[in-house]
């Protein structure tokens, strides 16, 4: 079966957890909408639905159209040997999975705490506001989280010896603070070892390892979650 993944075609945002676990798992799919947004849109709009999902990413599988980044991943985690194979280590990676989208949502309000309608400009004083309290209290928080599950499973991953779909997007989020915040990341990656090491180790995956040098990896840039704003990374 050859997957249909619906995301915006030029930026990362919560669509790369997705890619990340197809090109883990070497998934045949195509990311639709770098060819044409059109069919997208048209899901979206329920024309070819009968369960329309709210907004990208979704994923279209044979007959199913399911939305929502974390709710993709726990399908394809069970496809693909990315989960726990028994129903309670699934419902844990899902949980930990949902905790990165709280994670994410975190990220994307340093540089809008206003709301996604306004631009950056229009709330920098409040942004630079959000940033700090961002770095002293929350990123600890998170990332710290991880680094002790990652310590209380005895690593090198977030449940052990075998990887799943959750330590692929916490990759995911330590390449985007560092592309994001690279002097405050730097100045905090002492405090989790364990999760560096996670996503070297997650880097070196030969999937994983050829898809950061191909064309597929979209570049990080200022229109996704994660970005870079000299005056928030001081």
């Amino acid at each position: 079966m050859r997957y249909e993944l619906y995301y915006w075609p030029t930026i990362q945002g919560r669509g790369e957890y997705v890619r990340l676990a197809l090109e883990d798992a070497g998934a045949d799919y195509v990311d639709v909408a770098r060819r044409s947004t059109g069919k997208m849109m048209s899901l979206m709009n329920g024309r070819r639905s009968p369960t329309p999902p709210f907004a990208p990413p979704f994923l279209k599988a044979g007959k199913f159209v399911i939305g929502q980044t974390a709710n993709i991943l726990l399908y394809l985690g069970s496809k693909h040997g990315l989960a726990p194979k028994a129903e309670a280590g699934r419902l844990w990676a899902h949980q930990l999975q949902l905790t990165v989208a709280d994670f994410v949502v975190e990220v994307h309000d340093t540089h809008h705490p206003l709301g996604p309608t306004l631009y950056y400009e229009d709330q920098r004083p409040a942004a630079k506001r959000r940033t700090d309290e961002f770095w002293s209290e929350r990123v600890s928080k998170f990332l710290g989280y991880f680094e002790q599950l990652i310590k209380q499973s005895k690593g090198p991953y977030l449940n052990g010896r075998r990887v799943c779909y959750v330590d692929l997007s916490v990759f995911q989020l330590v390449d985007g603070l560092r592309y994001a915040f690279p002097n405050r990341m730097e100045r905090f990656e002492g405090e989790v070892p364990r999760v560096l090491a996670l996503r070297d180790r997650v880097a070196e995956r030969p999937n994983i390892k050829a898809y950061l040098a191909s064309e597929r990896r979209i570049p990080f840039n200022e229109d996704g979650i994660f970005r870079h704003y000299k005056a928030l990374d001081r």
